[in-house]
Order: structure tokens, then C-alpha cells, then sequence
């Protein structure tokens, strides 16, 4: 059985992916995290992310062979992200890729980030239709997915911090470790999250979109003017606020486009009040298993996986690291508020 290996370097996570081609079944999925490399800063440190990823993929590819019982033989294409993410990240991942590729006359297939998380989607069969909604640190947006490897319809974006981002900033505001979305998540669960009444963003928007730049700013000046404020009633009020506002969002556009099933996808997405929020909702809604969820090599297998289920596909040897670059930017959305 082929395999096609999925490599994701976009941000701080090192993975490579394993996937039959055939099948579609997920053979391997090895991630290095740099989350200890990087915590003493806060934050992720481009340069210090890029050297991470070039000590740690021939590592992690091993990893993944022995996962899968499997060898370079196995393997007839390798898929690689191309943006967006950090620009020395993704170079590491894309050359490295496209040299396996190269050297052992196999196909490449240069992957969109965002293309992979909707691609984990597949992971339990689900048809398109449906809308996808992608939260995650880098990443919130709302596509309708009409063909599996096609391009999606964008619905909605974030119009400036992503909800992961909003999350790992609030965390950082009260004092919590990083990566701060798991630490605050764990310290709103002892808090009441009708305790401040924070006003959920875009309440009336027309369009899809989504926006958490406010909702932070909203914590800081009420953390410097109340120092003494209850921190666990700070952080649910405020994840509270955010899961509001993307699933009432997500409500309206399933409405609106008269879709049942939904996915989310991204890191955001093992968030325990967005889970269980989730249940609530009256449509079909998937969510991948929380190893697929974050950024991960077998999520971009799976996307060169349903690209080439489509036919032959040009030449990817030229696609060059993109940071910046859109998944659909062509499509008109809805983007008016009254």
C-alpha cells in the first residue's frame, strides 16, 4: 500500500505524517513539540524555531517509520505546507520535503496549512458538504467545503487576533504559564463565567467574521484598573465570551447556507467549554481527534491525499514558502455590520 508522507513545520511543532493513500487511514503521526524550548520568552522565537526543526526532523521521520512499520520504499509522495506560518519554519519543512521528494524521484505536493486542518475532517468519513470552522493560535475562519481537495469557500476570518492568540495573550495578562489556552481553560474551570459581563465582538455583523482584539483589550483594562479582580472569573467570563462568539457565528452561517454538518478543526478545538457548548448545538458536529486537531504531518498527508484523488497535479518543485498565504481570497463575503 503507498503511503503519502505529510510534513508540517509551520510554526513550533515538528510533524511528519503517514498515510495510505489508498484508504486514507492514518498509519503514523509523530509531533516534536518546542513548547519547553520556548516557554522561558513567552512566546515562540522564530529563529530558535527554525533551528529546532532542522535538529528535529530526520528524528521524528524515524519516529513515524517505526510507527507505521513501514519504510522510505513505502512511500510514493511527499506533501509539505508552504504557508502560511513563520518564514524560516516553513522554508525548513518545505526544502526538506521537496529534497526527500527529489532525491527518491517521488511526487511532491506542496499543502495550505489551513487546507490540512480542513483535511482532518476526513478522519471518520464525513461528506461534503459542510462547514469548517478553523480556531487555532495562528488561524479563526469559517469555510463552506462543497469538494473534498477543492478549494473551500471562505465565509468568514478573523479581522485581527486569531481566538488561540486572544487566549495565549489573556493567559499572559493574568500571569499564566505558556502556552497560555490550556492554562487558562484549566484555571476558568473554577471560575464563574457570568461573573464579568464582557460584550461578545461583531454581536452585529451581517457577515461571518470574527473578532477578539477588543475582547482582550477589554481584560487588560480591567486587570490594571482591578488588580485584586478574581482571576478564575476573569478567564471564564472571557473563554465563555469566545466560545459565544464562534458558535453563534457558526449557528448563523449553517443557517444561512443550509448545511447540518459541521467540523472544527485546530487547536482551539479541545477547548472543554467549546466541547461542550458544542453539544448543545441542533446540527451534526464533528470534531477530530485532539492529535489531529493541532498542527500535525497527517493532516497535510491527508489534503495531498484528496488533491491527488482528483487527478494529476502540476509540478509542485516551485511553490516557494508563502507566510502570508490566503486559503480563498477570491470569494465574496458578507462583511457589512449595522
Amino acid at each position: 500500500m503507498g503511503l503519502i508522507l505529510g510534513i508540517d513545520t509551520s510554526c513550533d511543532d515538528t510533524g511528519i505524517g503517514l498515510v495510505e493513500r489508498g484508504s486514507g487511514r492514518v498509519r503514523a503521526n509523530v509531533v516534536a513539540s518546542q513548547t519547553a524550548v520556548h516557554a522561558p520568552y513567552g512566546g515562540v522565537v522564530p529563529e530558535r524555531a527554525s533551528r529546532e526543526h532542522l535538529a528535529h526532523l530526520r528524528p521524528v521521520l524515524d519516529a513515524a517509520m517505526r510507527d507505521a512499520d513501514a519504510s522510505l520504499d513505502d512511500v510514493e509522495a511527499v506533501a509539505a505546507t508552504y504557508g502560511p506560518g513563520l518564514i524560516g519554519a516553513l522554508l525548513v519543512g518545505l526544502t526538506w520535503g521537496k529534497a526527500l521528494a527529489w532525491g527518491r524521484d517521488l511526487t511532491f505536493v506542496p499543502v495550505h496549512h489551513l487546507e490540512g486542518h480542513i483535511a482532518s475532517a476526513t478522519f471518520d468519513g464525513v461528506q461534503a458538504p459542510y462547514l469548517c470552522l478553523i480556531a487555532s493560535g495562528g488561524h479563526t475562519s469559517l469555510f463552506r467545503v462543497d469538494e473534498e481537495g477543492a478549494r473551500p469557500t471562505e465565509l468568514g476570518r478573523s479581522l485581527d487576533d486569531a481566538a488561540g492568540e486572544a487566549f495565549d495573550k489573556v493567559a499572559r495578562l493574568l500571569g499564566l504559564p505558556f502556552p497560555g489556552g490550556p492554562a487558562l481553560s484549566e484555571l476558568a474551570a473554577g471560575g464563574d463565567p457570568n461573573a464579568i459581563p464582557f460584550t461578545r465582538p461583531l454581536r452585529r455583523q451581517v457577515g461571518y467574521d470574527f473578532s477578539f482584539s477588543g475582547l482582550k483589550t477589554a481584560v487588560a483594562t480591567l486587570v490594571e484598573r482591578d488588580p485584586d479582580v478574581g482571576r478564575a472569573n476573569v478567564a471564564a467570563s472571557f473563554e465563555a465570551t469566545v466560545v459565544d462568539a464562534l458558535l453563534r457565528t457558526l449557528a448563523r452561517a449553517a443557517r444561512a447556507e443550509g448545511l447540518r454538518t459541521v467540523v472544527i478543526a485546530g487547536g482551539v478545538a479541545a477547548n472543554r467549554r467549546l466541547r461542550a457548548a458544542l453539544r448543545e448545538l441542533d446540527l451534526d458536529v464533528r470534531v477530530p481527534p485532539p492529535e489531529l486537531t493541532t498542527d500535525n504531518g497527517a493532516m497535510i498527508a491527508l489534503a495531498a491525499r484528496a488533491r491527488m484523488a482528483r487527478g494529476p497535479l502540476p509540478p509542485g518543485w516551485t511553490q516557494d514558502a508563502a507566510p502570508y498565504a490566503p486559503l480563498a481570497s477570491t470569494t465574496p463575503r458578507a462583511s457589512s455590520y449595522t
